[in-house]
């Protein structure tokens, strides 16, 4: 089995990381791990992962559900056909951190790489992402 790689840039979990889209809007600051809006409100995590042996960092929404990897320009990333994921389980999720004092204000984003045609940007495409129940869930009886 090859060696696994290093990931290209990594997340200071002490200090502000910003989410964009393609278009250079905010959609959320991660921080320790949790991803939060620009309101405040937690509305994702990120969690270390394999994958195509190379280690990325796995986002996902409040609810478990996974929407891509982000990269070093802050955006969130997936193939454009993909399989999805199972939503993870209560007990694989992290507990809801207590809300941080955040900044009322993301810094300009960086200009954004190519990505090619068989990526895309999740939140260029799905904007509403964060917001969405996924239609993994189970329905309520």
């Amino acid at each position: 089995m090859p060696p696994v790689k290093k990931r290209r840039f990594t997340i200071n979990p002490e200090k502000f990381f910003y989410v964009y889209d393609t278009r250079g809007d905010w959609h959320g600051t991660v921080l320790q791990g949790a991803i939060w809006d620009g309101r405040g409100e937690y509305i994702g995590f990120i969690l270390d992962e394999i994958d195509n042996n190379e280690e990325k960092y796995a986002v996902y929404t409040a609810g478990g559900e996974w929407i891509g990897h982000l990269i070093m320009d802050g955006r969130i990333i997936r193939k454009r056909t993909y399989n999805r994921r199972p939503l993870l389980s209560m007990s694989e999720r992290p507990e809801k951190p207590p809300k941080p004092k955040l900044p009322p204000k993301a810094p300009l984003a960086p200009l954004p790489g190519d990505i090619g045609f068989s990526l895309l940007d999740v939140l260029d495409w799905e904007p509403e992402t964060f917001k969405q129940l996924s239609d993994l869930r189970p329905d309520l009886e």
